[in-house]
C-alpha cells in the first residue's frame, strides 16, 4: 500500500497547530464536498481529508503516525514495522470526522486501518461498520520473494467457494505477517498469513538476516577481503586479523528493507583443512611445535 502524507493532504507544515489544522480541515472540506464540489475526483479528495483530519485532530494517533512520518514521503511504497501493533495497539478510529456521512458509508483507506484499525474508520458505527478480518490461510514464499516483493494467484476459500485471488507481496514481508485480501460487501478483508521457506544460506531474525561464513584459519588470523552473498548482490567484507569462530560482523542495512532497513549479521565459522597428506601432517607438525599454542589456558 502507499503511504499518505495527512500534512500535505491538509495543507499544514508538521508543526501545524491544533487550530491551523482544524481551520485547514474546514477549508478542505467546503472545497471537496462532493454536494457542492465541482473539482475533478471530489468525493475521493473530500475522503481523504475527512481522514487526514481523522489522525492529525487526535493527539494520540498524530503522535503515532509523527514516528513514521519521517521516513516516508507521499506516495512511497508502505507497511507498518513489525512491532506496531504490540507498542500501539489498534486503537481505532472514532467516531467520523466534521459529521458527514461519507466516512461512514465508505471508510477510510488501508494505510489507515494498518495503522489505526477500527474498520471503516470506527468500530461500531452503524450498519455500515466493516466486519473483523478472518483468517484464510497461508501464503509460502521464498526468502528472495519476500525480500523484493512478487505478485502471486492463490485459491482462497471464502462462504464455502473457491476463487483465485491476485495476492501483492510487498517488499520487505515478513514471516507471520497478515496480508489482507478485500473483502466484499461489507465483509471484512480476508487476511492470509506469510510463511517463509527455509533458507539454506540466509536465516531471518525480524528484519534481519544472519549468514555463516566459512574461514580459513589462516584467514581468519591474518585477515583478508572475503565475498558475502547477500539478499541485494555480493559485497566484499573486510576480515579483521585474529578473528574468531562464532564472532559477528555487521553489514549494516543489508537485511530487509524497512524503515529502518534490517541489517545483516555474519557469523564466522573456522573450517580446518583436512591432514591428509604427508606435506599436509608437516604442516601441522611444525604449527604444533612452533605455536606453543593451548586453546583451553583459560580452562580452571
Amino acid at each position: 500500500m502507499q503511504f499518505k502524507d495527512y500534512y500535505e493532504t491538509l495543507g499544514v507544515a508538521r508543526g501545524a497547530s491544533a487550530d491551523e489544522i482544524k481551520k485547514a480541515y474546514r477549508k478542505q472540506a467546503r472545497k471537496y464536498h462532493p454536494d457542492v464540489s465541482k473539482e475533478r475526483n471530489a468525493e475521493d479528495k473530500f475522503k481523504d481529508v475527512q481522514e487526514a483530519y481523522e489522525v492529525l485532530k487526535d493527539a494520540d494517533k498524530r503522535a503515532q503516525y509523527d514516528q513514521l512520518g519521517r521516513n516516508y514521503r507521499s506516495g512511497q511504497q508502505f507497511r507498518p514495522p513489525p512491532d506496531w501493533e504490540q507498542r500501539f495497539g489498534q486503537s481505532g478510529a472514532g467516531a467520523n470526522a466534521g459529521g458527514h456521512k461519507y466516512s461512514d458509508i465508505n471508510g477510510f483507506s488501508d494505510f489507515f486501518s494498518s495503522l489505526f484499525g477500527g474498520a471503516n474508520g470506527a468500530a461500531g458505527a452503524g450498519p455500515y461498520a466493516q466486519q473483523q478480518d478472518s483468517e484464510a490461510g497461508q501464503i509460502e514464499v521464498t526468502v528472495e520473494e519476500a525480500f523484493a516483493g512478487t505478485r502471486r494467484r492463490v485459491n482462497i476459500s471464502e462462504n464455502g467457494r473457491t476463487r483465485l485471488v491476485d495476492v501483492q507481496i510487498p517488499a520487505g514481508v515478513t514471516d507471520g505477517q497478515a496480508l489482507r485480501v478485500g473483502g466484499a460487501g461489507g465483509r471484512g478483508a480476508l487476511l492470509l498469513r506469510v510463511k517463509l521457506r527455509a533458507h539454506p544460506v540466509y536465516v531471518l531474525q525480524g528484519k534481519d538476516v544472519q549468514v555463516e561464513l566459512p574461514l580459513a584459519p589462516w584467514e581468519a588470523a591474518l585477515g583478508a577481503k572475503v565475498a558475502v552473498p547477500t539478499l541485494g548482490g555480493t559485497v566484499e567484507l573486510t576480515i579483521p586479523a585474529g578473528a574468531q569462530a562464532g564472532q559477528k560482523l555487521r553489514l549494516r542495512g543489508r537485511g530487509f528493507p524497512g524503515a529502518p532497513a534490517g541489517d545483516q549479521f555474519v557469523v564466522i565459522k573456522l573450517v580446518t583443512p583436512a591432514a591428509d597428506t604427508p606435506e599436509a601432517k608437516e604442516v601441522y607438525e611444525r604449527m604444533r611445535r612452533e605455536f606453543k599454542f593451548n586453546p583451553r589456558a583459560a580452562w580452571p
